[in-house]
């Protein structure tokens, strides 16, 4: 359909047919659309049907109110966005958060996720609808915890037949909101790492736990670990990569200075490494010392010779960067082998996933 001269869509730039508001209209929308942007960016196209709402995006920009295209059902928003960007959204109308219903790639039951068109794939990461259940790991662990306290189902999985373990930290994001289990199994299949236990840890008290004491780990060492061990899933608990993002990633390379009998194979991402004693009671936590408590602890030049450890961050994460780039230059300083890289996003999980695969799979050497 062909609209009249004094009909003209804002949406045909984004290659989208028919009169706005129209069955043939919904039929054919798929959000975000892409239209290029003056400043070799990109404009990114999201549509909602029927009410007022906002895009709210995670940890990238404000949320974007969506405006109405005249009397119709349609509610539209143009967002700049930079020419490489990977993040997580969703629609908020009133109280309630819904997934793109026009975009088939979600994560989670309330949340979508936008990739520029120029960015690579992410192999092994299967596009999840928002409806979908996601396969879980068979094997479950009671963990009753003596040193941390309460009881927790820790799950495991031997991809490709088991191997070295994998320590995710935050695993339940990585079960139920990215399947880990699926891309795992995957990149083992596609020669891209070698088999691996996957041990999922979920997290009771986030901050507590994952600041930097010392607690946790006793507990892995002496509690969690031996589980694994007794639990008949093939695994090499002599063998370990911990996998963190955010204030897990900063908790994994704490390990790996504090307990390097016990993790000399790291893997972060966005790891909060502002991080002191007293910042989360601060009004801008990020405001303090660059590199914050690690960076102090890695001028006392302890020997990281036996530590393999791979960075990565988001493009986009500006606050993070100035803390980041000193404890990467400090770690390699005292001797470790360390990797590098910069994702595409912000501070979001979406972004992490490639990074996570490929530098398990580094650390593993």
């Amino acid at each position: 359909m062909r609209l009249a001269a004094d009909e003209e869509s804002p949406f045909e730039a984004f290659g989208l047919p028919g009169k706005p508001g129209s069955d043939e209209f919904w039929a054919a929308a798929r959000t975000p659309a892409w239209a290029p942007a003056d400043d070799g960016g990109r404009t990114a196209l999201f549509l909602w049907r029927g009410s007022p709402a906002s895009v709210v995006f995670e940890s990238w920009s404000e949320p974007v109110p969506l405006r109405r295209w005249r009397d119709t059902d349609c509610w539209y928003a143009e967002v700049p966005v930079p020419a490489r960007l990977r993040v997580t959204y969703q629609l908020r109308t009133g109280d309630a958060a819904f997934a793109d219903p026009c975009n088939p790639v979600g994560t989670g039951a309330d949340r979508s996720v936008a990739a520029t068109p120029d960015l690579p794939a992410q192999p092994h990461w299967p596009a999840f609808g928002a409806d979908a259940v996601l396969p879980l790991p068979g094997t479950r662990l009671r963990w009753n915890s003596e040193r941390l306290g309460g009881r927790r189902t820790v799950r495991v999985h031997p991809a490709g037949g088991g191997g070295p373990v994998v320590l995710l930290l935050d695993g339940d994001d990585w079960l139920y909101l990215h399947p880990a289990m699926t891309a795992f199994d995957s990149a083992v299949a596609g020669g891209q790492m070698p088999p691996v236990t996957l041990v999922f840890l979920p997290a009771r008290d986030r901050e507590a736990e994952f600041g930097c004491r010392p607690e946790l780990w006793e507990a892995v060492r002496d509690e969690l670990l031996p589980l694994v061990a007794e639990s008949g899933v093939p695994a090499e608990p002599d063998r370990l990569v911990v996998a963190g993002q955010s204030l897990g990633g900063l908790s994994a390379l704490y390990a790996a200075l504090e307990f390097p009998d016990l993790v000399s194979r790291v893997a972060c991402q966005s790891a909060s490494f502002w991080w002191t004693p007293d910042a989360a009671a601060l009004a801008d936590p990020l405001g303090g010392p660059a590199g914050g408590a690690l960076a102090v602890r890695l001028r006392e030049r302890p020997d990281l010779s036996g530590l393999r450890v791979a960075f990565d961050v988001g493009e986009h994460e500006t606050r993070m960067l100035p803390h980041c780039e000193p404890v990467e230059a400090l770690t390699e300083a005292a001797g470790a082998t360390v990797r590098v890289s910069r994702s595409p996003s912000g501070h979001d999980r979406v972004g992490w996933r490639h990074a996570l695969l490929r530098d398990v799979a580094w650390a593993l050497g």
